[in-house]
């Protein structure tokens, strides 16, 4: 069965001063998080068991991964090993798809 999701962007709205995110689908194998950010709003550095793919939507977002600092915009792509240490700061409102795949 497929799966469609067609425009991300209708489907969170950026917090004011704030971040939310929102689980798009969820199965066996993926998890894929939709997550909107206010310009400063952070996640501090912390670790996924599983293997993660980063796409940002819109926006701009400083990504950390592995102790280098990587600067996304939309249609940027970052794949992360399980386990990797990561933490991110949005420098403008972003929102960030997140697609976590399981082992």
């Amino acid at each position: 069965m497929a799966f469609v999701i067609p425009d991300l962007e209708a489907e969170v709205s950026v917090p004011q001063n704030g971040t939310l995110s929102r689980v798009l689908h969820q199965d066996d194998r993926i998890r894929l998080v939709l997550f909107a950010f206010d310009e400063g709003q952070e996640l501090t550095e912390h670790r996924s068991s599983s293997g993660a793919i980063v796409q940002v939507v819109s926006g701009r977002i400083r990504f950390r991964a592995s102790g280098e600092d990587h600067d996304l915009v939309p249609n940027s792509w970052l794949y992360m090993a399980p386990g990797e240490d990561h933490a991110l700061v949005a420098t403008e409102p972003s929102l960030m798809l997140l697609t976590l795949i399981r082992n």
